[in-house]
């Protein structure tokens, strides 16, 4: 049962995020308003807690945080805001409770966002970010992690890796990603009344404003029409109330019958990337990342707790009405 804390947010988030995606009319205002307020920068509280460093890739920001001391293994952390809003807190805090955690590297870009900059600009961006990161680290200690629009850029920034013949990360951790921007499926409308933040109309703004024109149903835009086969082992977080799940569902049934190992967490009652905010569900969830994550780590070295995976929703009613969300 969902906790109470997360009907609080459900009910926030419909009276006030839902609509700036309600219309292309309200996205641009949200978004005219956002560049006003918008700040990318990790909060002074991360300074104080990490080694972090800044450096320009393109004329943009990329920020890293230094691992432990003998650590290896380095995370591409992709955020989300549907390719028109800037990382916040929230990223923040995910991205630090990882680092602490881990020990992990962690490599944060701030990426160029539409409408002032397109595909182009940002593929551009974080494919450089990615060669650069293969320059110092191995490719099997490298995993891309992204949420909503980013977990979209990493699964399309692995697919045109292998296009360029590029060693290819070790794993993926999606967090509610947006895989299919067709609207091929028609499920993705039923799910659209459950969900208490996205909307159909305004989302298809922001794909048109970062697309550059690139067909909806390119690979390039909607992976999971892509090459599922060269992506690595995957952790997909998705839950029941996210118009995103019902694509997100059909791509772990896909992306299986392809060869790839894929973990599907679903949490029931869950909106759009859920882990990112401060309650029950996220901190299981954020559990189940670190778990992920962790798995090749020696045992004694792994500070989540014992998890018990929620990978039957490839059998579950949700699925099979097409009422499951991320």
């Amino acid at each position: 049962m969902p906790s109470l804390k997360s009907h609080v947010v459900s009910f926030v988030l419909r009276h006030s995020r839902k609509q700036a995606f309600s219309s292309p009319e309200n996205l641009q205002r949200w978004i005219a308003y956002a560049r006003k307020t918008e700040d990318p920068r990790p909060p002074a509280s991360l300074h104080q807690r990490f080694d972090i460093t800044t450096r320009s890739v393109g004329g943009f920001p990329v920020y890293d945080i230094a691992p432990k001391t003998g650590e290896k293994k380095r995370i591409l952390y992709l955020h989300g805001g549907a390719y028109v809003f800037q990382i916040t807190s929230y990223h923040w805090g995910l991205i630090a409770e990882i680092a602490n955690r881990l020990g992990f590297g962690i490599t944060v870009p701030i990426y160029p966002i539409a409408p002032e900059h397109d595909f182009h600009a940002m593929f551009g961006m974080v494919g450089e970010v990615y060669r650069q990161m293969l320059d110092e680290t191995e490719a099997e200690d490298i995993v891309f992690v992204g949420d909503s629009a980013g977990g979209n850029m990493a699964v399309v920034l692995t697919m045109m890796a292998a296009e360029a013949a590029l060693p290819l990360p070790s794993s993926h951790v999606l967090i509610s990603p947006g895989l299919d921007m067709s609207l091929a499926n028609p499920e993705v409308f039923e799910a659209e009344r459950n969900d208490p933040w996205l909307g159909i109309s305004g989302g298809l703004e922001a794909v048109r404003l970062y697309s550059a024109g690139i067909d909806r149903s390119d690979w390039r835009i909607s992976p999971l029409y892509g090459d599922l086969s060269v992506l690595p082992k995957t952790l997909l977080l998705t839950g029941s109330h996210d118009l995103l799940s019902p694509d997100n569902l059909i791509f772990a049934q896909k992306a299986r019958a392809a060869g790839v190992e894929v973990e599907v967490v679903y949490e029931q009652g869950m909106f759009h990337v859920w882990p990112l905010i401060d309650m029950p569900e996220a901190r299981r969830a954020r559990d189940c990342i670190v778990t992920f994550l962790a798995s090749e780590k020696p045992t004694d070295q792994v500070e989540s707790e014992a998890i018990t995976w929620s990978a039957k929703a490839l059998s579950s009613e949700p699925f099979k009405t097409g009422l499951a969300s991320t």
